[in-house]
């Protein structure tokens, strides 16, 4: 029993915790006001086609870019259908420098769009900001996307079909994909340490985490309204890792989902620190995987 008691002890001591939010972060701000709105709930009837969802944290260099061509191509998708309806929601996690301001002055001049600021107050991370904007959205569908602009805004339609065609009771969800552009060329050009992390990150993602998907960390992913109430109330990790227990709340529910290729390049500026985040990451795989099949973490409908 001692040694239980100590296995119980340790995964409760280290296991990821997502943070209730503050005060401040139950609201969102917009270019319409000055004043702060309260935000909805996922759990609210769709009101809107879509929501897109772009965690970011100092992007204020790269932001403007991405949201131009976000903004032009769903203004496309509106010309095409007058019923179509979007709303943007950035997710400042803790900036420190003026990605809030640059944000809200795009909105300003962008008055077609609509764009709100959810402003966490300290850094969670990528998956609690995620998190925290699609637990506001307000679409019937909900799509998750890098702030750097990586991958190719417009390859969003090929999500939507495949979405149309996996779905089944309202639930699934399409995953962005770069696995085709893994070649012999790319992994000759990446260093040894690089090839290794990647090789063995694989592997660990395979043993312990989710089997059938080839690129789990793509911040390209589309859940459909159903499928976000069921999979993110239920997050327990806020930092790189998370897409892997996002993935795997979705498998253990029976979420049906497709692995889509998606155009994607690589943008300057990235934030992980190849050595330390691997190791995080790791050690949160493991983590999860342990809780889940223990049965201190579990999926609540």
């Amino acid at each position: 029993m001692t040694g239980v008691a100590a296995l119980v002890g340790f995964l409760l001591l280290c296991s990821p915790k997502p943070r209730e939010r503050t005060e401040n972060e139950k609201y969102y701000r917009d270019a319409k006001s000055k004043e702060k709105k309260l935000l909805p709930s996922i759990f609210d009837d769709a009101s809107l086609k879509l929501s897109v969802i772009v965690p970011a944290f100092d992007e204020s260099k790269r932001l403007p870019v991405m949201l131009k061509e976000t903004v032009e191509y769903l203004e496309a998708q509106k010309k095409v259908d007058e019923n179509y309806t979007y709303e943007i929601i950035v997710v400042d996690d803790g900036s420190r420098d003026n990605t809030i301001d640059v944000a809200l002055e795009f909105a300003k001049t962008s008055p077609e769009a609509d764009i709100r600021v959810l402003a966490l107050d300290k850094n969670r991370g990528k998956g609690g900001a995620v998190t925290q904007g699609v637990l506001a959205a307000r679409g019937e569908l909900c799509l998750m996307v890098d702030a750097d602009g990586a991958t190719q805004f417009s390859d969003l339609g090929k999500l939507v079909s495949e979405i149309k065609m996996i779905e089944k009771d309202g639930q699934g969800v399409a995953i962005g994909s770069r696995s085709h552009l893994v070649t012999t060329e790319a992994v000759v050009k990446r260093s040894f340490v690089r090839n290794f992390l990647m090789r063995g990150f694989h592997l660990l993602v395979y043993i312990l985490g989710i089997r059938g998907v080839e690129d789990t960390q793509c911040g390209f992913k589309l859940f459909t309204r159903k499928s976000a109430q069921i999979i993110f109330p239920n997050m327990h990790v806020e930092r790189w890792i998370f897409d892997i227990e996002c993935l795997m709340i979705a498998q253990i529910q029976k979420i049906p989902l497709a692995e889509v290729q998606v155009t994607w390049h690589e943008i300057d500026g990235s934030k992980v620190n190849l050595m330390m985040d691997s190791i995080n990451m790791a050690i949160d795989l493991f983590l999860i995987r342990l809780n889940y099949v223990l049965g201190f973490w579990s999926v609540k409908s």
